[in-house]
């Protein structure tokens, strides 16, 4: 599906932010609750909030409550032009291989 300009300008905005291509690239590698983004980050939960709140508005994550908690994922099967994006991460494999457990367990 070919994307308006604007809707591709939007998007690219999203990730032109360190900490939104980040969190992409954690959730490129597994589905995350907040606790383990912030872990990771080694920043605020309000301040991950934020990011994420941006994100999903824009369309590239979901979320998805399992009770009192929300685990994020990608939403971009709808954009290809992102797929070459995510495809030259870095892995984040050893950042996640750091968390100890699931905090949100």
């Amino acid at each position: 599906m070919i994307q308006p300009i604007d809707t591709l300008a939007e998007t690219l905005k999203l990730l032109s932010d360190k900490t939104r291509l980040t969190i992409l690239a954690l959730l490129k590698e597994q589905e995350m609750c907040v606790c383990d983004i912030v872990t990771i980050l080694e920043t605020t939960q309000p301040n991950v909030s934020q990011h994420l709140k941006k994100l999903k508005v824009g369309g590239l994550v979901n979320e998805t409550r399992r009770a009192q908690w929300i685990y994020y994922s990608l939403n971009i099967d709808d954009k290809p032009f992102l797929h070459g994006i995510l495809e030259v991460l870095p892995s984040m494999n050893d950042h996640l291989k750091k968390l100890s457990t699931d905090c949100c367990s």
